[in-house]
């Protein structure tokens, strides 16, 4: 086995440390250890790494519960949406601006569209005007009047070619100079 952590992935570590618990309980199921001014026992190293196998374990299983439960709620928002978004169209059309009632359900009435001031408006048509020129578009009318103009036509007609004989390739000319 190699002699440091594999990085490939959690279960080739928890192999690893599987591993180093069966070597460590063969060849020194006794032994004692001094790693890094501490001294460890058989025993002890082995607890050590089950633990860090049992963590990894209980990890993974968090991660698949989280996985499954996201899944459960995305489920059920998409279920709920469309039904929510109903009911609230529903509940702002039947109470219309009853700010009390909506308050109720947690909703605030739309609030008023003002109307356009004049300058507004001047401004909104000066741009529109400025767009449809930047862009090139017209009026239904206006496309029609705009036409080609073809002087003649010319039909050439188009023939299979002949099969043309394999080509040779020839070896490639090398050339040197003095």
């Amino acid at each position: 086995m190699t002699n440091s952590r594999p990085k490939s992935s959690k279960a080739a570590f928890v192999a690893f440390l599987q591993s180093m618990i069966d070597g460590l309980q063969k060849h020194s199921p006794n032994g004692q250890f001094t790693l890094g001014g501490t001294t460890f026992t058989t025993a002890s190293l082995v607890t050590l790494f089950e633990s860090v196998i049992t963590a990894m374990a209980s990890v993974t299983a968090a991660r698949a519960s989280t996985t499954d439960a996201v899944a459960a709620m995305n489920g059920a928002m998409a279920k709920a949406g469309p039904v929510y978004q109903s009911l609230k169209s529903n509940l702002l059309n039947t109470n219309g601006t009853a700010t009390s009632t909506l308050a109720d359900y947690g909703l605030e009435p739309p609030k008023a569209r003002t109307p356009m001031t004049s300058a507004e408006k001047t401004a909104a048509a000066a741009k529109a005007k400025a767009t449809r020129t930047a862009r090139g578009t017209t009026s239904k009318k206006a496309k029609l009047k705009v036409t080609g103009n073809v002087i003649g036509i010319t039909v050439t007609p188009i023939t299979a070619p002949a099969a043309a004989p394999p080509a040779v390739i020839a070896p490639p000319v090398t050339t040197t100079t003095k």
